[in-house]
């Protein structure tokens, strides 16, 4: 039974139907085939409790914070910002690049949304200056997963709604593993200009760096708002995202007046778009989740492997990246959180580990898988904004996959990455 529910989950998926469908096909076929002895009333419950959590309500605020922010004016002032202090350095333009999207992700918690607003005006740069275009383009994408660990971010949302973890310890969390990637990235991007010997461009003056930082602290209020009020307890997460809401209407719409009054019912058309696809799968992800659950799926898959990890917090972190990495090659992340967090949960019980240090490398897996093919969802979204074909996005983006693979070996092996910023806030 096991093997034709596969069978029929992956024909769907290769057929090109939504994930939505799979999940919905798989759910129906373990409940008429008897793998479980709930029948579909039970699994519409399961969906609308899958979705009836309060603190997923910050989803669609954050979505439209993050569109507001890409059609204004806060994209260029971060990249002006970070330009003005790297154009120097060789490498300067990619570390640019790297540093805009994780500032970005600072204040819209979106990959695709990074893609969009970093990827636009960097690309022809970053061109003119004779990177090749695979590299470009391998940046972009990959860069842009640091928007998933810089806070706000909507996987850890829906991380801690599932794991039933402090979204603000989970925002603190990714901080610093975030800025980790963004140095090794950084790194990366300096042996490769020198090996292609793309030179620096001229130092930046103080007066420039001057005007770019002004230019950058009112934007640079969405993280402090956030995050600060978050932990500060001056509100929760939904409340925050309704701060970020209306600090990004402030911005661009009072302020740098770049979004007028008749744009926001396109964008909040298209937040309502992408909302009811997240909502949907979350839904039905959970349907599917507790449908497996009930017929002991993850117990005949996972049990044997579990029972010879023991105790074993190294081995149990590498299963569950093992995990995550590969179901998020294949599958929207949203939906792998959905499904296999509440298998990995006993584990994670077993072992005594911190579930927000698991977090942060459930939701870098996501990261990766956002970028990793062949199905990630960043991938796509660089091909439909840059008119590229599949294989030129993703020639570039094995080494960038490589690194992120390296963090994730890096923070299993030193937790405290994660918990140090979570461990100084609970003090």
């Amino acid at each position: 039974m096991l093997t034709w529910l596969a069978v029929i989950m992956l024909v769907l998926l290769l057929l090109g139907f939504p994930m939505m469908v799979p999940l919905a096909a798989g759910t129906l076929f373990m409940m008429f085939t008897g793998m479980t002895f709930f029948g579909p009333d039970q699994a519409v419950s399961w969906m609308i409790n899958g979705i009836g959590s309060w603190v997923l309500a910050a989803v669609p605020m954050f979505i439209f914070a993050a569109d507001i922010l890409t059609k204004g004016h806060t994209a260029n002032r971060l990249l002006d910002v970070v330009d003005a202090f790297t154009r120097h350095i060789r490498g300067g333009l990619p570390i640019t690049t790297a540093a805009s999207c994780a500032l970005f992700g600072a204040v819209s918690g979106s990959t695709q949304a990074t893609v969009v607003a970093m990827g636009g005006p960097m690309r022809p740069r970053l061109l003119a200056k004779g990177y090749k275009d695979d590299f470009t383009l391998g940046l972009i994408v990959n860069a842009s997963d640091i928007a998933l660990l810089i806070p706000p971010s909507i996987g850890f949302i829906v991380y801690g709604v599932v794991m039933k973890t402090s979204i603000g310890d989970l925002f603190l969390a990714g901080i610093l593993p975030g800025l980790m990637i963004l140095a090794m990235f950084a790194l990366y991007c300096y042996i490769y200009s020198r090996i292609k010997g793309i030179e620096a461009e001229p130092r930046a003056s103080w007066r420039e760096r001057a005007r770019a930082i002004r230019r950058v602290i009112l934007p640079m209020g969405f993280p402090v708002l956030v995050v600060g009020g978050i932990y500060g307890g001056f509100f929760s997460a939904v409340e925050a995202s309704a701060v970020a809401v209306a600090y990004a209407l402030l911005l661009e719409v009072v302020i740098y007046r770049q979004v007028s009054i008749r744009d926001l019912g396109s964008l909040a058309l298209s937040t309502g778009m992408i909302t009811a696809v997240v909502f949907i799968l979350v839904a039905i992800g959970a349907a599917f989740s507790q449908t497996l659950g009930t017929a002991g799926v993850p117990d005949k898959i996972l049990g044997p492997v579990i029972d010879g990890i023991g105790d074993n917090q190294f081995l149990a972190l590498l299963l569950i990246a093992a995990a995550f990495f590969v179901g998020c090659m294949f599958v929207d992340p949203i939906v792998v959180i959905l499904i296999l967090v509440p298998i990995f949960k006993p584990l994670v019980d077993a072992t005594g580990l911190d579930p927000v240090h698991v977090g942060v490398i459930v939701t870098l897996q996501a990261a990766i898988g956002s970028a990793t093919p062949p199905f990630g969802c960043d991938i796509f979204t660089a091909i439909a904004v840059f008119r590229r074909p599949y294989m030129d996005v993703i020639r570039g983006t094995p080494p960038f996959i490589v690194i992120l693979a390296l963090a994730t070996i890096i923070l299993i092996m030193f937790p405290q990455i994660s918990l140090l910023l979570p461990s100084l806030g609970g003090d």
